[in-house]
């Protein structure tokens, strides 16, 4: 089946947060959102059938995630990335950011020391400092086009109180998909010093051709034993507000201590449709992805051309993963958030200001390129008019 993504849905007045939030967070409706992280592309039918049928039924109370629901998990990952997984170290959340906080709470204790590789998803930074542990920061380098890990400085930053390290794979925001001797020595690190590794993953299954997307538990026997993985069907398949994610973890004692939160916090129970999507999904939408993931590749294709061509004092880093592309501003030279109100107000655009992910991001912004192409077109061209006007 052929899907289309270049048609355009007008999201309005649906509770969008992208859309419906406008003035809210930039005080006016004459923009373009292109900044919250997720799609503007409809899900696949097999999802949208599959929630009609179960709302024939026509009852809505109490439920649970069924053993179709951990066999649809464990067949995906298998399929994707070649884990071979099981049913006991899965454990449900309702999102993978209150998973980070989850973690937080099970696994240290306040003034514990918790590192984050900067720039990266900017939630990192409340998951640990919202309970009063320390944020440490690891900045990641930028060489070449390609951020890579400081791990002589990360090294240099451990102490007896660092007890974990928020790992984003694929980064969020520079859509790199970190490489086996990366993760290998990353993980041989925090081994060592008993450091557990929380591993973002949700954007695993958006890679592009030729990298690879590896689960850091696969890595060896000590990562599985030392690593909680974080997981959904959200951004892959667009359905993060059904609310719906999961976590791996093998080693018994880490999974039990992390549930145990779970379940302190009366979260076990789950949601109805957002389960039936996300077994939809798994079972289903392989097809769907991969025709998203050529529709993505082209948009980046398109916006690379453009870059380079009319607007060569901007950067791209070339993204690995992800529907987001982090663009380098500092040549132009303008400082802090003056670079972001600048570009709402001149070409009319909201996109995630660098600032957002740590100071390592200053002279950066996110756009997100999960629309239609003639949105990203018309977005690049309102850049390009709003710098052409000052030269």
């Amino acid at each position: 089946m052929n899907y289309t993504f270049d048609e355009i849905t007008n999201r309005v007045n649906t509770a969008c947060y992208k859309y419906d939030l406008k003035n809210k967070y930039f005080n006016t409706d004459d923009i373009t959102p292109m900044w919250v992280a997720d799609m503007d592309f409809k899900v696949p039918g097999c999802i949208t059938d599959a929630i009609n049928k179960r709302l024939s039924h026509a009852i809505f109370g109490y439920s649970y995630q069924p053993d179709s629901a951990y066999e649809a998990i464990i067949n995906w990952i298998l399929r994707q990335h070649n884990w071979k997984i099981k049913k006991e170290w899965i454990g449900f959340t309702p999102g993978v950011v209150p998973a980070l906080n989850l973690a937080v709470l099970a696994l240290t204790k306040p003034g514990d020391k918790i590192i984050v590789q900067t720039p990266v998803y900017f939630p990192f930074f409340t998951a640990v400092k919202d309970h009063h542990r320390h944020l440490t920061v690891n900045p990641l380098k930028l060489k070449g086009g390609r951020y890579c890990m400081d791990l002589k400085n990360l090294q240099s930053q451990i102490d007896s109180k660092t007890k974990m390290i928020f790992l984003c794979s694929p980064h969020n925001p520079t859509g790199n998909v970190w490489k086996k001797n990366e993760l290998q020595e990353l993980v041989e690190i925090c081994v060592k010093n008993e450091i557990v590794i929380v591993s973002d993953e949700i954007h695993a299954d958006i890679v592009f051709k030729p990298h690879k997307h590896i689960p850091t538990a696969m890595i060896s026997d000590d990562a599985s034993e030392n690593v909680i993985t974080l997981m959904a069907a959200s951004k892959t398949f667009n359905i993060a507000g059904l609310s719906t994610s999961y976590f791996i973890a093998s080693n018994k004692i880490l999974y039990n201590r992390v549930n145990r939160w779970v379940e302190k916090l009366h979260l076990t129970m789950g949601n109805i449709f957002g389960t039936i999507a996300l077994e939809a999904a798994y079972r289903h939408g392989k097809e769907w992805l991969e025709q998203l993931i050529d529709y993505l590749t082209g948009n980046i294709a398109f916006a690379e051309d453009f870059i380079n061509n009319e607007l060569s004092d901007i950067d791209l880093i070339r993204p690995e993963a992800t529907f987001l592309l982090w663009l380098d501003f500092r040549r132009k030279n303008i400082p802090g958030k003056q670079l972001n109100k600048y570009i709402e107000e001149n070409a009319r655009l909201g996109l995630s200001d660098g600032l957002l992910f740590g100071i390592d991001g200053e002279g950066f912004q996110r756009i997100n390129i999960g629309c239609p192409k003639p949105v990203l077109e018309k977005a690049l061209l309102q850049i390009k008019h709003a710098f052409n006007s000052v030269r």
